[in-house]
């Protein structure tokens, strides 16, 4: 039996990842969450008897350590963390205590034995795009904003726990990741629920800004096989879509999929942290997700028709 933690457990991706970690009966899956912004709703634990739901910040030493040393986990999947462009760029010292919690995460991982520890950085290490597709070994990683830092931050710490003792890590880098369980301040999820009601949908500045979306089951898949295949080990691999589409563009879509009458209205731009493109290389991912994924159309659609989507 693996043991497995996954830190963020209440939220829309760690959630995802918990429950299919906790469809092996093979594994014992431990989700940790300080329930800031995490929903248990995403997270039905009396479902699996394999899965455990524990309230702790791992932020806070005391907390995470008593975690650590009652199950001594094989594996760690380090996801907690302060999300959302506006949360982060509203609160940035909330963001920079995110460190405390990649240390301790790191310190407890090397001294119980984890044999890796995966960690969720994100699209927003590469800052403003000097190169397109934005590639992990080649693209500066130039970002001012308090939340990339912190991620870079970690990949840096990963690093060099790796080198000084031998403590084995992945660095997920997440592009736009969509699906039924999102949080409503997120673009996806934000837009169909005003198409669903037939409200203005609102796009920062011209909306010609570019992104790209994956959906929530190729995120999950990519990042299993990373680790039931041993793939991507002391390194790091995008995970997102090399489809590109303006926000304009999406809200367009979303109108269309929903039939909606919503029109949309021009925000100011925001002051930061809106990035004009993003386009990830994907090559090595693909490899790992081992199929074609998702067309963002169909992904839409699944959301439209999961049941979930009342978590809203």
């Amino acid at each position: 039996m693996a043991r497995i933690l996954v830190t963020g457990g209440a939220g829309f991706i760690p959630s995802e990842l918990a429950l299919r970690l906790a469809q092996d009966p093979a594994n014992e899956v431990v989700a940790v969450d300080n329930l800031l912004t995490g929903d248990l709703r995403k997270l039905p634990v009396a479902e699996h008897p394999n899965l455990h739901f524990i309230k702790c910040d791992v932020n806070h030493f005391e907390d995470i350590s008593s975690v650590f040393y009652a199950y001594r986990f094989e594996y760690v999947f380090h996801y907690a963390a302060v999300v959302g462009v506006k949360r982060t760029t509203d609160h940035p010292v909330m963001v920079l205590r995110d460190i405390d919690g990649i240390r301790n995460v790191l310190d407890l991982s090397k001294n119980t034995g984890v044999k890796r520890v995966f960690f969720s950085s994100s699209s927003e290490v590469y800052g403003e795009p000097v190169e397109i597709p934005q590639n992990e070994h080649t693209t500066p990683l130039n970002s001012k904003l308090p939340y990339a830092i912190v991620k870079n931050l970690g990949e840096a710490f990963l690093r060099s726990y790796h080198k000084e003792y031998g403590l084995d890590y992945t660095v997920f880098r997440f592009f736009n990741t969509y699906g039924p369980k999102q949080s409503k301040d997120f673009v996806v999820s934000k837009f169909i629920r005003a198409a669903l009601n037939g409200e203005d949908i609102t796009v920062y500045g011209d909306g010609l800004q570019t992104r790209t979306f994956c959906f929530i089951d190729d995120n999950i898949d990519a990042c299993l096989n990373a680790l039931r295949n041993n793939e991507v080990v002391n390194d790091v691999v995008n995970i997102g879509s090399d489809v590109e589409i303006t926000i304009l563009e999406l809200a367009s879509l979303i109108i269309d999929i929903t039939g909606s009458k919503s029109k949309v209205v021009h925000l100011p731009p925001l002051e930061e942290g809106d990035m004009t493109r993003r386009m990830p290389d994907v090559s090595r991912m693909h490899k790992l997700l081992g199929r074609e994924p998702l067309p963002l159309r169909s992904g839409l659609e699944r959301i439209l028709a999961d049941t979930r989507f009342i978590l809203r």
